[in-house]
């Protein structure tokens, strides 16, 4: 069999396909690279105008979906979309019950600081206003006018008292007495009881005629009273109007296409003559909650809290990193007042969910059903299409505290969520309302192929990545190198990687390496410098298991031959870091039922694919030698100094060619080494990985000895497609040094490392004497003879007397 040639080793990314000097010369990426699926699920979800059509954006963590959703969202947004300020301002009627003010945006802090102004305004004028002679001389003549006319009335009363020898006496402020007089002085009750019978009976009667007089009397001074307060109210109305009717007037004029601002401000208007002690007298408590809540303005009656202010005409985009309950649908503060606590509606404190109405809320799902209430919170809000803020204390508990419910905000948003395909299947599974609130799904891409348009396309994206990220510019031959490495990272040579976190990090370090130089570019030379980097402070690991294969502590053969004993090949990770090792498989046969044990399944080391591939190799050796006769030759299998589990089948290729050397008693050449996959044909499959094992063979060829010249590894043919090799080990190919086959059947594989032809059978089931097949169908030929030679001489025994 021939190796493979150098080009079947490694893709290059040819330098002619990249029209571009420097990364300079592109245009920096608009669109989603590679993410045509996924684009248009956003596309069609951003556009429908109807509720529920939401977004779950599915792929693996590092894709980089965030940041391409929101550089579509930059470019794409819906212009036409208006969006709000949104303000809460005081309900004069039900004070519980704030009321939600809808503005153009721009114009919740117009307003506010219109409101400010006014009050400012009033807070100087009308302390003034109502303290000028003007007004009090005013004030004073309504008051005079209404004493006069009372005490004119009941100087009445009194002098009809007089003739009657009655005094009318002022007992308390509106309290009134009639008493009787004895000359100058009341009588006293001995001097009234010193009366004849007809004069006390004079007296009572005169009194009740005065009394339904006073009373008469008293009515009067009350309607006086009223007229007086009525006069005094209108007096006031009429002063403050002169203050602040014009002003009123030109804010509602101003407002005059926003019908719930204008109602506020008539509401303001009439409330101003009903609080107008809030503004003459000196609320020292009012001061000091407007100073514990940060808010030094007053009167806080009249304030305007705006809750979401849009500062332009952007549709908003917020992305929500810690969605808590109270991050995400807004809270209501308080503020401690003489060990009292204190809420108004100026308190109410807006959320994510605010901020982004009327755009796009992105967040991150598996946080979202982290946190508590959340998850039900959003399912109800999108429900409705409406936000209430309400305390998450208050629904937690049974708690009758007094507290505030603002009126609800209608909600217009589009929800964007990243999970994984995990998260997005559970809920599916268990949440009926989530595909009923999230019926687009954008599933993003790991990888895109790879041809010379999308190779160009990859180019743009890097240099996207360059300009975003602010760093040095790459040259064509530095970008060719992260394209064949991003091939490396999708494990084929025709497809690159969308993992944009990745491709980010090492344009990072490759910048780093850059700048240490003092290179005005990004070199091919900076990139391989940053993978080096990268790879060597993560393979402590990998270099302690290689320092056990150099000092001879795992047992590894790398030259000569031996029966039973193959090199298979596996691969580690750690931590995000992978590499290959070789590991010894050996097999021993004996006389038995013709089974294979298996003993990493026997001691609970093998995992459920690696038995599934031990008992494929059970059904294929029956199928070869057991079709028509038992075969009484059993073998035993093991992954020798193997102390950890093991699963997969990538090593049932190498188990087969073990077991057929144990059987036939060729030996297995040890400067190969082998991976692959079989089913119950013979066929190699193909397996994952493949790289790092042929590099963990190539490192354990170097650190046993010298390189032979014909050491290599045997892969799948199909797995050729995945190999993107290490520059050592193309240049160890290229000298001559190390071999790579391919392999579509297990007898290639068997021939390869037996020296001798497989062997096929004829039409009566034979295998050639000369080949491996053979030798192993004559072994247990023989063996069959002797059983039955055994069986007979034992029959014989039993016949004897």
């Amino acid at each position: 069999m021939k190796p493979l040639s150098l080009n079947q080793l490694y893709k290059a990314c040819v330098l002619k396909d990249l029209p571009f000097r420097t990364t300079r010369q592109l245009e920096p990426l608009e669109e989603i690279v590679g993410q045509n699926r996924a684009q248009s699920a956003v596309s069609f979800a951003l556009a429908m105008p109807h509720g529920g059509y939401n977004v779950y954006a599915v792929g693996r963590p590092g894709l980089g979906k965030r940041t391409m959703m929101l550089r579509y969202l930059e470019h794409h947004a819906d212009l036409e979309h208006q969006i709000h300020d949104w303000c809460y301002v005081a309900n004069f009627e039900e004070p519980r019950v704030p009321k939600v003010l809808k503005l153009p945006a721009g114009k919740g802090n117009e307003l506010k600081q219109d409101m400010d102004k006014l009050m400012s305004r009033l807070m100087k004028m009308v302390p003034q206003t109502f303290d000028s002679d003007s007004f009090l001389e005013r004030a004073e003549q309504l008051k005079g006018e209404f004493a006069q006319r009372q005490e004119e009335e009941l100087e009445k009363i009194g002098a009809q008292a007089k003739k009657k020898k009655v005094s009318l006496n002022i007992t308390t402020p509106g309290g009134y007495r009639l008493v009787a007089m004895n000359g100058d002085e009341p009588h006293t009750a001995e001097s009234f009881q010193a009366l004849t019978q007809e004069q006390r009976d004079k007296f009572e009667a005169e009194i009740n005629k005065l009394e339904k007089k006073l009373r008469q009397a008293l009515r009067k001074v009350a309607d006086w009273e009223q007229e007086y307060a009525e006069a005094q109210q209108a007096l006031n109305e009429e002063t403050l109007h002169g203050i602040s009717g014009h002003q009123i007037d030109e804010l509602v004029s101003k407002y005059s296409d926003q019908p719930d601002v204008v109602t506020y401000l008539e509401g303001v208007r009439k409330d101003l003559v009903d609080s107008l002690d809030i503004f003459l007298e000196e609320n020292e408590e009012q001061a000091a909650i407007a100073y514990a809540s940060l808010d030094k303005k007053t009167p806080r009656r009249y304030l305007v809290n705006v809750l979401v202010h849009q500062k332009t005409e952007e549709v908003p985009v917020v992305v929500e990193d810690n969605p808590t309950y109270h991050n995400l649908f807004g809270y209501v503060e308080n503020v401690t007042f003489k060990g009292s606590v204190f809420t108004d509606f100026s308190l109410i404190r807006p959320g994510s969910i605010h901020r982004a109405n009327g755009g796009y809320l992105l967040m991150d799902a598996i946080k979202v059903l982290e946190q508590p209430f959340v998850w039900d919170g959003l399912k109800r809000a999108l429900r409705s299409r409406s936000l209430q803020i309400n305390s998450l204390e208050r629904e937690l508990t049974l708690s009758g505290t007094i507290s505030l419910e603002p009126e609800e905000i209608p909600l217009d948003v589009k929800i964007v969520l990243f999970g994984d395909r995990e998260t997005w299947m559970l809920l599916q599974e268990y949440d009926s309302e989530f595909a009923e609130l999230f019926r687009v799904t954008a599933d993003f891409e790991n990888e895109m192929m790879r041809t010379d348009d999308s190779q160009l396309l990859y180019s743009k994206f890097i240099a996207s990545l360059v300009e975003e990220k602010k760093l040095l510019h790459c040259s064509n031959r530095a970008v060719a190198r992260i394209i064949e490495h991003s091939a490396r990272m999708a494990d084929h040579q025709d497809r690159l990687s969308l993992h944009a976190a990745d491709i980010a990090n090492l344009l990072r370090e490759s910048d780093f390496w850059a700048r240490q130089a003092k290179a005005k570019l990004i070199e091919n030379s900076h990139v391989d410098q940053a993978l080096e980097s990268a790879r060597y402070r993560s393979s402590r690991i990998r270099d302690q298991f290689y320092d056990s294969i150099r000092d001879g502590t795992t047992l590894v053969s790398t030259s000569g031959s031996c029966v039973g004993q193959v090199n298979a090949l596996s691969v580690l990770s750690t931590g995000g870091f992978e590499f290959g090792l070789s590991n010894r498989i050996t097999a021993t046969c004996y006389y038995g039922d013709g089974g294979v044990m298996d003993i990493e399944r026997d001691v609970k080391l093998g995992g459920n694919l690696h038995s599934k591939g031990v008992m494929i190799l059970s059904s294929w050796l029956s199928s070869r030698f057991a079709v028509t006769d038992p075969m009484h030759l059993s073998a035993s299998l093991t992954m020798e100094q193997n102390y950890g589990e093991v699963d997969g089948d990538s090593a049932s290729l190498a188990e087969m060619c073990a077991l057929v050397s144990a059987l036939s008693g060729l030996p297995v050449r040890q400067d190969l080494a082998l991976t692959g996959s079989v089913n119950q044909f013979g066929e190699v499959q193909p397996i994952g990985g493949v790289n790092e094992k042929v590099e963990g063979f190539f490192a354990t060829c170097r650190l046993t000895g010298e390189f032979t010249g014909t050491q290599g590894v045997i892969v799948p043919a199909t797995n050729v497609q995945n190999l993107m090799l290490d520059e050592e080990v193309v240049q160890a190919v290229r000298n001559g040094q190390f071999s790579v086959y391919s392999v579509t059947h297990a007898e290639e594989a068997i021939s390869l490392l037996l020296g001798k032809p497989a062997g096929k059978a004829n039409a009566k089931g034979r295998y050639p004497k000369q080949s491996v097949f053979g030798m192993i169908q004559q072994r247990l030929e023989n063996m069959r003879e002797h059983e039955r030679q055994e069986h007979e001489r034992h029959e014989q025994e039993k016949q004897k007397p």
